[in-house]
C-alpha cells in the first residue's frame, strides 16, 4: 500500500506467473494521479493471471481472449461516506510479458516486462481518470501523456 496525504494505492498480486514488485507499482500509480493533480482517493491495483483477465474481459468488455490491463473507474455514486473510490486498474503480467517485445523502442519502451507493466499501470490509471482512446485525437492525447507520466516518474 502505498500513501501520500489522501492518496491511497491498494496493490493485490492474485497471480504467480510472473513477481510483481507491488511497492514500485503503486508508488507508479500513486504518481501518474498526482502528476494529473489527483490527491485524494483510493484506486485498488491489482495482478492477475490470465484466465482471471480472459473472464473480466469477457464479462466486462464483451471480448473474448485474454487482454494485459483493463480499468475500471468508479463514479461518485458509488463512493461510501467519506471515501473517494477512484476505482480499479487489473494488470496481467503474463500477458504484459509476451507483448512487450512489441512495444520496444516506442517511446521509451526498451522492450522489457518491466516496461510494458509501467505503461499499463499509467495507461489503466489514465483510463480511470476518464482518458480514453476510441478515435485518433484521444489516442494521441493519451500516448503522449503516458510517456509524459513514465518519463517523469518511471524513467
Amino acid at each position: 500500500m502505498t500513501d501520500s496525504a489522501n492518496l491511497v494505492v491498494v496493490a493485490v498480486d492474485e497471480q504467480d506467473e510472473l513477481v510483481v514488485d507491488l511497492g514500485r507499482w503503486s508508488a507508479l500509480a500513486q504518481a501518474a494521479f498526482q502528476h494529473r493533480g489527483v490527491t485524494a482517493g483510493e484506486l485498488n491495483l491489482l495482478f492477475v493471471d490470465t484466465d482471471s483477465i480472459h473472464e473480466l474481459n469477457r464479462e466486462h468488455m464483451g471480448k473474448d481472449w485474454p487482454t494485459d490491463v483493463l480499468s475500471f473507474p468508479f463514479d461518485d455514486d458509488d463512493d461510501l461516506p467519506g471515501e473517494t473510490l477512484l476505482g480499479d486498474v487489473v494488470v496481467c503480467p503474463a500477458v504484459a510479458a509476451a507483448n512487450a517485445p512489441e512495444h520496444n523502442g516506442q517511446g521509451h519502451h526498451r522492450g522489457s516486462v518491466e516496461d510494458e507493466i509501467a505503461l499499463l499501470v499509467v495507461h489503466g490509471v489514465l483510463h480511470v481518470l476518464g482518458y480514453d482512446h476510441t478515435n485518433d485525437d484521444e489516442a494521441e492525447e493519451m500516448e503522449a501523456l503516458e510517456q509524459t507520466v513514465l518519463l517523469a516518474h518511471y524513467r
